[in-house]
């Protein structure tokens, strides 16, 4: 068996040289995100077991992203790796001869991290200089708003919501730790992928999943399907995700997804950004909750209620109006609904 080495992932290719030794040697990486505090990532290596062995073939355990609870250790084998990088790549077309990644997403979660071992397994070039020439690359909701997308072929959108005026070469991909990164791509799944909704849930079958949690639980039934937890549907081969289970709101015994809602309220001029969850009420079981970070002069709880009645239910309109300085995220850009 091989050993499970922290590795500070520190982007540039100090890091890439580390995975590569720690796999020629028949360990497994845990990739340690820098911006941790000392205490912090010494308890996440302590968490997943960074001393105890790890079983032949096993090549990442990699953090989930930990919005709804502490992070847990995704155990990702080498053919797995490979199956995602292999399956993703074909789905952009890559080729290793004329494309170059650009890698600017942080390392220790699955979405940036996939950008280097896609270059890796399919030997297509990478950098992780933003100034340097890149056809490829992959990003957040935040850093679509900020770079120059037309440099790119093909820009890889995950995390947070997408904005609704996304650049056409953007692809917007779901996907989680547990899966190896994204595997549907623009409500397509990657070749070798199925998904199929249960009940509302999303489950997930293919050879890019992670084997088990460092904890030695596996997630997936015999058949091979994980349960993702996220709502959805699938008709004629397009996937359509709703949301989190846990974060509809059911308010007067009407169901209100938070994404629909927010797309509408940021449409407002006053509204940079926002984030609905719903909170305990008397009266409807849950209430709609509307966080805001504001330009300028917020906005009136009316005129939220207004522009979500414009288009949704007056259920789904939220009842409260919180003024924020910022929003709760991980570090892909998620809401951490919990922390509001």
């Amino acid at each position: 068996m091989g050993r499970l080495l922290p590795v500070e992932a520190v982007p540039g290719p100090t890091f890439v040289d580390a995975l590569r030794r720690a796999w020629d040697d028949g360990d497994a990486v845990l990739p340690v995100d820098p911006r941790l505090p000392a205490v912090a990532a010494r308890s996440l290596v302590a968490a997943l077991g960074g001393g105890r062995p790890v079983e032949d073939g096993d090549a990442l355990v990699v953090a989930t992203s930990g919005t709804t609870g502490e992070p847990k250790g995704a155990v990702l084998t080498h053919d797995a790796v490979r199956a995602s990088a292999v399956a993703t790549s074909a789905r952009l077309d890559v080729d290793p001869g004329t494309d170059r990644w650009l890698s600017c997403l942080p390392l220790a979660h699955v979405g940036g991290l996939g950008v280097v071992l896609r270059a890796l397994v399919t030997g297509t070039p990478l950098t992780f200089d933003v100034d340097e020439p890149a056809t490829l690359v992959s990003l957040v909701a935040t850093q679509l708003r900020r770079m120059d997308t037309t440099r790119f072929r093909s820009i890889v959108l995950g995390g947070a919501a997408p904005p609704e005026d996304r650049p056409p070469n953007c692809v917007i991909t779901y996907g989680m730790t547990e899966t190896g990164s994204g595997v549907v791509y623009d409500g397509r799944p990657l070749e070798g992928v199925e998904i199929r909704a249960v009940d509302g849930e999303l489950q997930v079958r293919g050879p890019m999943l992670l084997r088990a949690y460092r904890d030695g639980v596996d997630p997936k039934d015999p058949d091979g399907w994980l349960a993702t937890g996220d709502a959805g549907s699938v008709s004629d081969g397009v996937v359509r995700v709703e949301g989190r289970m846990g974060d509809v709101i059911v308010t007067g015994g009407e169901k209100v997804w938070p994404d629909p809602v927010e797309r509408l309220l940021r449409r407002l001029p006053s509204v940079v950004e926002v984030a609905v969850a719903g909170r305990p009420d008397a009266e409807w079981g849950q209430r709609v909750v509307a966080w805001v970070v504001a330009d300028g002069d917020p906005p009136s709880l009316d005129e939220l209620r207004d522009a979500v009645k414009a288009e949704l239910p007056a259920y789904a309109a939220p009842k409260q109006l919180v003024i924020v300085d910022d929003l709760p995220r991980t570090a892909l850009g998620k809401v951490r609904r919990n922390d509001l």
